[in-house]
């Protein structure tokens, strides 16, 4: 049995987006504040759910979704450049979970294409904070814990 090791998965992650060397700042929490200018990566746990396909008669594998979020803000100028760097800054860091498909071993595997629900992607909109609109993606990681917990009679 594993159990589900958060931080571990999280800082495995964050390392990717910092090793892009794309942002200025990478967060490992949801910002409750504006997080500045420039480009700003965050990352935060998503739902928890078990896998029914790749659970056995004792043990139980689990899909943990680590969501992240692009922030740029909205009118940096050039404003036609936003969506390019925004855009430049997701495919970077899926190109990252796609080539550590396993998170050095920390996990089975990436969800990348959805066998146990959504898939590796991103939804791209806007959201506001302390007075600042920000162009954002949002992104979904799920990855695939086998045997996380045990189950017991």
């Amino acid at each position: 049995m594993t159990d589900l090791d958060l931080r571990a998965y999280r800082s495995a992650s964050t390392s990717h987006a910092q090793a892009l060397g794309l942002f200025d700042q990478v967060l490992g929490h949801e910002p409750v504040s504006a997080p500045g200018s420039g480009l700003t990566y965050a990352m935060w746990v998503g739902p928890v759910r078990p896998v029914q396909a790749r659970s056995g008669l004792n043990v139980v594998s689990a899909r943990l979704e680590l969501k992240g979020r692009v922030f740029m803000p909205a009118d940096t100028e050039p404003m036609d450049d936003v969506d390019v760097a925004v855009t430049d800054a997701v495919s970077a860091l899926m190109g990252a979970y796609c080539g550590d498909f396993t998170l050095d071993g920390l996990v089975s595997n990436v969800d990348l294409l959805g066998a146990h629900g959504a898939p590796l992607g991103a939804d791209f909109g806007y959201t506001r904070l302390d007075s600042i609109t920000y162009r954002v993606a949002t992104l979904t990681i799920p990855l695939i814990i086998n045997d996380a917990w045990n189950e017991v009679a």
